[in-house]
């Protein structure tokens, strides 16, 4: 039993502790402590109210963050611009707690969740991170570029909330201003074929000009009738009184169809129909300039609203600079050692006397 103990206990122990005590390099640890939060600039309402808000972030921005620290990208990342892999490999006679250099990424992210703690408090969305490194100045830098890494994604998150916010109202405004652009085409196509700018001012100069001919008309007629009363039945003034106004009653009924208005075969077909295709294509180009209006207003309010939301990394303890080593903790590693090795030996033990017994 002694020395089964001695074997079995003491001898596990005193390996533990003469590696711990003489090879196990010393380790320095930086913390940094920060959270993500959204401040919401008040609007003109709410300043003039006197309410401010500057809340936490949404129920994942913390989460995904806390994931990003531990994950194989933020490694690579780090890998790339610090040569972490270089910082952990120093310890030379350390072969437990040393980082083979020459090992695969995957090999140093498992290393890396050894070297690097994540405290997240979910209630407050708050995360503390320890790093550990053989050079108190290494793990200083560890710690300050977990810190800037963690700042640009979330200044990534901030620019994606920012997208989808006005990403539908962006939608609306280019289709706006497509449909503004074809209501305007169609208005220059319509002016271009039939060479005038305005129907409508057209018809009200056809209508001034009818007025002048009935007018004309008037005039004639009564100078005929005059000349009936005044004078013979074979004047020759009467028949050209006559002829003046058939020839106006002629323009009149041919002003009055091109207009729209008469009562031949041929009328409607010229002013009246040119008149209400350029009604339609007005109200169209009216509701196509409306809405491009309606969309661009509610564009920018999309952008000032997402403008008014941004996320930020708030860092409430720096990364520190260890003075000493306090890692790793040799006696509460040999005490730990200590244990289980006294407890794989108390049960050997037991298991040896209750078969011994039996017999």
């Amino acid at each position: 039993m002694l020395a089964s103990f001695v074997l079995c206990v003491l001898g596990p122990v005193f390996c533990v502790a003469a590696y711990l005590f003489t090879l196990a390099a010393d380790q320095y640890a930086s913390t940094v402590g920060f959270s993500v939060l959204r401040q919401d600039a008040s609007s003109p309402i709410e300043l003039f109210g006197g309410i401010a808000d500057i809340s936490g972030s949404g129920v994942s921005d913390s989460d995904i963050l806390y994931e990003f620290i531990m994950s194989q990208e933020l490694v690579e990342k780090l890998d790339a611009k610090l040569n972490i892999r270089g910082m952990f490999a120093t310890a030379e006679g350390d072969f437990i707690f040393r980082f083979d250099p020459a090992d695969a990424v995957e090999d140093l992210h498992e290393y890396w969740g050894r070297m690097v703690r994540v405290a997240y408090d979910d209630a407050a969305r708050l995360i503390q991170v320890r790093v550990l490194a053989f050079a108190p100045e290494d793990a200083k830098r560890i710690a300050e570029g977990i810190v800037e890494e963690s700042d640009e994604l979330v200044e990534a998150l901030s620019a994606i909330a920012q997208d989808d916010t006005t990403k539908f109202a962006r939608v609306e405004v280019d289709r706006a201003v497509e449909r503004l652009k074809l209501a305007r085409q169609k208005m220059t196509s319509f002016r271009s074929t039939h060479q005038m700018v305005d129907p409508s001012a057209d018809v009200q100069g056809q209508m001034g000009l009818l007025s002048t001919l009935e007018g004309q008309l008037t005039e004639a007629l009564i100078a005929a009738d005059l000349l009936r009363e005044t004078t013979r039945p074979s004047d020759p003034r009467i028949a050209q009184a006559e002829r003046r106004v058939s020839i106006i009653q002629t323009r009149i009924e041919a002003e009055r169809q091109h207009l729209g208005v008469g009562s031949g075969e041929t009328s409607g077909q010229d002013y009246a129909t040119l008149l209400a295709e350029y009604e339609r294509l007005a109200v169209e180009n009216e509701f196509a300039q409306q809405t491009y209006i309606a969309a661009l207003a509610a564009y920018d309010q999309a952008l000032a609203e997402a403008r008014r939301k941004s996320r930020y990394l708030a860092v409430y303890l720096q990364p520190t600079l260890a003075q000493s080593s306090q890692y790793p903790k040799r006696f509460t590693l040999v005490g730990i050692a200590l244990f289980l090795s006294l407890s794989i030996w108390s049960i050997g033990v037991l298991v040896y006397y209750s078969i011994r017994d039996r017999r």
